[in-house]
């Protein structure tokens, strides 16, 4: 379950590809030493100065991030990914797909109530009516009813996180964390807090240690199985695939809460998180459809990743 709210499939989705392990050899931080001006002839002093590392922008904390990045990939190359596609082969696609809806569905509340804090009310109405059409005529979920053209209310991604930012909140550095993927410090804290939300107004069943292992398992090994061959696509031919997976995720934020805070659509985003946040942030609504079955919001195929230098 991804910690970020909102946005974030995008986020776990990206963080859980599996990277070669040659290609991470190339995505060491620079290191440049401090050499300070000497008079001709005279002796260079032993300042005992420490080497001082450079980050990109926003990355200040880069070397941890790089290094925790570096741990994900051997997680994810001997257990994770192995035990994801072992679900997607053995757990019929119809029955994820309804697993995949009620998580979805149970997250719609959330929704709501930035859409409130963010003064978008006819936002804030619509996923109300998501909720319910879904919650009765959709057996609590597993079907996702609201989307096809009888009501034409596709899932639309929101979070405190996006509220925040919305308000001028920054995002504070970027964040890389083992198995929860690329965040930063608002929308860590904030995604944290909204996962207490639940378990802290309804004890039963969502305060409860089975749900939340059961729903944490599940949609991350959903989304880490249906985002495989994209992830490959996205992130195996880059030189530096953290910078790569930085970079998109930084484009990404931003352009959510540019749009959150200009009114603007913003075009849709090809790292949209097609399972535990379905539905692209402030996109306009994807076609309606009649599949019952059908994915909160289908797949979008990624951009090319770039191609290095022979």
């Amino acid at each position: 379950m991804p910690i970020r709210g909102g946005g974030t499939a995008l986020v776990l989705a990206m963080a859980l590809a599996a990277v070669p392990a040659a290609a991470q050899q190339a995505a060491t931080a620079p290191i440049v030493a401090v050499v300070q001006a000497q008079p001709l002839a005279a002796p260079v002093a032993d300042t005992g100065a420490l080497p001082k590392r450079r980050h990109a922008k926003g990355d200040s904390l880069e070397g941890f991030n790089r290094a925790m990045f570096s741990v994900h990939q051997v997680l994810d190359r001997i257990f994770f990914r192995p035990v994801a596609m072992a679900y997607k082969k053995i757990v019929p696609k119809a029955v994820r797909k309804g697993i995949r809806h009620f998580f979805s569905n149970i997250g719609e509340p959330l929704v709501f109530a930035n859409d409130v804090l963010q003064l978008k009310p006819k936002r804030a109405v619509k996923t109300f009516g998501r909720f319910l059409v879904n919650s009765t005529v959709g057996i609590g979920g597993l079907l996702d009813v609201a989307k096809t053209r009888d009501f034409r209310l596709p899932h639309r991604n929101n979070s405190f996180g996006d509220t925040l930012g919305r308000y001028g909140v920054g995002p504070g550095p970027y964040l890389f964390l083992p198995l929860v993927g690329p965040s930063n410090f608002r929308d860590f804290g904030t995604g944290l807090a909204e996962g207490q939300v639940l378990p802290s107004t309804i004890a039963v069943p969502f305060g409860r240690a089975e749900y939340r292992i059961s729903q944490g398992v599940l949609t991350g090994l959903d989304l880490r199985a249906e985002s495989d061959e994209a992830l490959k696509a996205l992130l195996g031919s880059a030189i530096d695939p953290y910078a790569t997976l930085r970079s998109a995720y930084l484009q990404d934020r931003a352009a959510t809460i540019d749009a959150l805070r200009d009114g603007a659509k913003p075009a849709v985003d090809p790292l949209d998180d097609p399972l535990s946040d379905p539905g692209a942030a402030l996109a306009d609504p994807t076609p309606p459809t009649d599949d019952l079955l059908a994915d909160p919001a289908p797949p979008v195929e990624p951009a090319p990743a770039p191609i290095p230098a022979p």
